[in-house]
């Protein structure tokens, strides 16, 4: 059985230029603690083997995600939950002025940073490459 503290600063940034904090590790998943900063406007992605589940802990931003079949804009306020399945380009932003958090879970375990391709997405990214 394991137990984590959050750690007090990023460990890394993620592909589509958030600041990650590794929370949690096992054989079916992984969990990190995401932050974009007030007016950040990430990287466009599409992941090629892994599924993630966000649930939104503070600020206020918004995400885009499309698939074979649909296209959306979703608000990332305090309480909400979204997938983002294999296969999905997505990216997200925070329009609001105080840090936009959230936790990450990856299924499976993220294998690396080439998980991850950039495309075209909604909005102009603020962030360089990672």
């Amino acid at each position: 059985m394991k137990e984590t503290i959050l750690p007090p600063v990023a460990d890394a940034k993620s592909p589509a230029g958030a600041d990650i904090r590794f929370i949690m590790d096992g054989t079916t998943g992984n969990m990190i603690h995401s932050t974009v900063s007030p007016g950040q406007i990430n990287r466009a992605t599409v992941h090629e083997t892994v599924s993630e589940f966000w649930f939104v802990l503070e600020g206020d931003g918004e995400i885009w995600r499309r698939d074979d079949t649909e296209e959306k804009v979703t608000n990332l306020v305090p309480g909400v939950s979204i997938d983002i399945p294999v296969g999905t380009a997505f990216q997200y932003r925070n329009v609001g002025t105080e840090p936009l958090k959230f936790i990450c879970i990856s299924m499976p375990p993220w294998p690396g940073d080439h998980e991850a391709s950039h495309l075209d997405g909604a909005w102009e990214p603020t962030v360089g490459q990672s």
